[in-house]
């Protein structure tokens, strides 16, 4: 199967998402290229059910999904908070545990309780890691994936009213604050050669080295 084009300024690109703060950190990545973006929720697009058991599987219904309903190319995002002292949960239901309607509040409180449930109460028994895996799907079936991941500690109480979902609850190694206290630049910041410090940077400094003309 023969590689996706490399994207340019003026290439039109729908978001497989529903989600505005997801769509929002996007449309920040995407400034700087010039392309023509447009969420899976603005053209009415359904949202498929979430069946995989991988972030791979469920990016790859997302964006398939997206460019046969809007025959254009499609960029899809599955993501989710993978705790090492509950074997990796939430994992790829992480939005699962917000319930519905999601409330993070409640999710946030809910790994916390787990936590405490496992005795994980020190430092190095709240490791954790945010992992992110881009699908790139064109209408004919092709696609390309690429993974990004941040390791951190989780912290209680939550830190931070920035960012989304367990945001406030997540320090990256290296840094004294929450992705929850963290500007956006700061959490995003990417520019080429560097590989950024979220997992969602992380994945897009690799589409872009791959996909985005230079």
């Amino acid at each position: 199967m023969t590689a996706i084009p490399r994207l340019g300024p003026g290439t039109r690109l729908v978001l497989a998402t529903h989600n505005a703060g997801k769509l929002a950190e996007f449309q920040e990545l995407f400034a700087p290229f010039g392309l023509d973006l447009v969420s899976a929720g603005e053209l009415g697009l359904p949202e498929p059910e979430e069946t995989g058991t991988s972030f791979a599987e469920n990016a790859r219904t997302k964006a398939h999904a997206a460019a046969r309903g809007a025959d254009m190319l499609a960029l899809s995002d599955d993501s989710g908070l993978c705790v090492d002292a509950l074997n990796g949960d939430p994992g790829v239901y992480t939005a699962d545990w917000a319930g519905v309607p999601r409330d993070f509040s409640r999710a946030m409180r809910r790994v916390e309780d787990a936590l405490q449930a496992a005795n994980a109460t020190e430092p190095s028994r709240r490791r954790a890691s945010f992992n992110a895996t881009l699908c790139l799907a064109h209408p004919d079936g092709r696609d390309a994936l690429f993974v990004g991941r941040c390791e951190g500690t989780l912290v209680w109480p939550p830190r931070g009213d920035q960012g989304h979902g367990y945001d406030p609850m997540f320090m990256p190694d290296g840094y004294d604050i929450t992705f929850g206290q963290m500007p956006s630049e700061m959490k995003h910041g990417w520019a080429p050669g560097e590989k950024g410090l979220s997992h969602r940077a992380r994945a897009f400094a690799l589409f872009v080295e791959t996909q985005i003309e230079k």
